[in-house]
């Protein structure tokens, strides 16, 4: 499993850009999917963000797909989420996650991650 710490949460005019950041232990990073989470009303957590292990290719959550952008630096065992447009109903806070497996395909769901930080609060103002 991979030890993570997410940062870069704060608070932010509606429009304004963040980037988190979450930063992971280990010398296997490489080989896990990584995802970002965040709560929402009914579900223990809303699937926001994940990118693959293998290529690269990211999935996105239809309501932020042309506002946020996951990607990864394997050298530097880090993950990001750039969010930019940010709307207050993008208040949360924000939990980066590991696939369950190490090689794993790319999952969508609470369950398809096994490891997740202590997460980062972004508060969007109106």
């Amino acid at each position: 499993q991979v030890q993570l710490v997410e940062s870069g949460g704060g608070l932010v005019q509606a429009g304004g850009s963040l980037r988190l950041s979450c930063a992971a232990s280990g010398r296997t990073f490489s080989r896990y999917t990584m995802g970002w989470f965040r709560p929402a009303p009914g579900k223990e957590r809303e699937f926001v963000a994940a990118i693959s292990w293998s290529d690269g290719r990211t999935y996105n959550l239809d309501s932020v797909k042309a506002r946020f952008t996951i990607s990864r630096n394997n050298a530097k065992n880090t993950v990001y989420l750039q969010m930019n447009s940010l709307t207050p109903e993008d208040t949360a806070d924000y939990y980066c996650e590991a696939g369950r497996r190490q090689y794993g395909a790319v999952g969508t769901t609470g369950a398809d991650f096994g490891s997740w930080g202590q997460g980062t609060q972004v508060t969007v103002s109106s």
